[in-house]
């Protein structure tokens, strides 16, 4: 990503290289911190950002820090109000993605609770190859993390670690990205993505206790494949040899948007090629982000430059 000018922290734009944090600081010695992946997309006729779902982000982030035990207190509109700054001063003017981040950054120690630092970073988000082409995926043998262990409904930087882990194993042995299995043994999701697969003509996704983030994204996808194509999505576990006879699979994110997965341990998805679904809900996603659906911009927060 193209680095940024400012990088926003409670409140007070940083030059990009004088951004840090205390090396004891909770955040880095006991990964206390909390964070939200947000996109923004720019329009050249508008000229205009348009940020997508940012209130529904950073009520996520606010139930993160619930969860997490956090002591701060920040309202929806202070928190969109910081996004929308790091938007402007950094003054970019094509598709972005941002990071919000809740750090612990008190004494170092395992119970500190606050203060909580608020930071958001912004970046350009190249377009990547297999969004279109699709991924080869392999099952990992790294197990995805329980919700008695640390909750994966919780985007924290704590559950990160489990997922390097396996993305690390992934690329090493050829991959583009794997996906996680559940303790019990049913598919989860990548570490960066929720997963959807058509079988039997049904588009079905792992239920959200399955060891799944609680996906901005899949939640928008249900919604609008319900809406649009009149389909309803199946949300239960997922047996990992369901996805070696799916007709399609993708991943969703507000990274990643919606990617076609081509193969799984090697084994072709169908043809190879992304299926003819996945595509029709992969230009829906993009017209709706980008500002193109009216009946759909109430999930938009327009941000004008000056």
């Amino acid at each position: 990503m193209e680095e940024a000018k400012f990088i926003l922290m409670d409140g007070k734009a940083i030059p990009f290289s004088e951004a840090k944090v205390h090396v004891l600081a909770p955040a880095i010695t006991y990964a206390a911190m909390v964070f939200e992946g947000v996109r923004g997309y720019w329009s050249e006729p508008k000229h205009c950002m348009y940020v997508f779902r940012l209130k529904d982000h950073m009520q996520r982030l606010q139930e993160s820090m619930q969860v997490m035990r956090y002591d701060a207190h920040y309202t929806i509109e202070e928190l969109c109000a910081q996004v929308i700054e790091a938007i402007q001063i950094n003054n970019f003017r094509e598709t972005i993605h941002l990071r919000v981040m809740a750090m612990v950054t008190g004494t170092p120690s395992i119970t500190t609770s606050s203060p909580v630092s608020l930071v958001v970073t912004v970046g350009t988000y190249p377009f990547k190859d297999w969004q279109q082409t699709g991924m080869a995926v392999n099952i990992s043998s790294w197990q995805r993390v329980h919700d008695s262990a640390n909750p994966p409904r919780v985007k924290a930087s704590a559950n990160y670690s489990n997922g390097r882990l396996g993305m690390m194993q992934a690329q090493l042995d050829g991959y583009h990205a794997t996906l996680m299995l559940t303790r019990d043994g049913k598919v989860a999701e990548s570490p960066l993505a929720t997963l959807f697969m058509v079988r039997k003509g049904r588009l079905v996704t792992p239920a959200s206790t399955e060891s799944i983030l609680e996906s901005i994204t899949r939640e928008t996808l249900i919604d609008l494949v319900s809406k649009e194509f009149g389909m309803e999505v199946e949300q239960r576990p997922v047996d990992r040899t369901e996805l070696y006879s799916a007709e399609e699979l993708f991943f969703c994110g507000s990274g990643w948007e919606v990617v076609p997965i081509s193969s799984v341990d090697r084994l072709p998805v169908a043809d190879g090629r992304p299926g003819p679904l996945t595509k029709r809900i992969r230009d829906l996603y993009m017209d709706v982000v980008m500002g193109k659906r009216d009946e759909y911009k109430k999930w938009l927060t327009v941000v004008e430059y000056q």
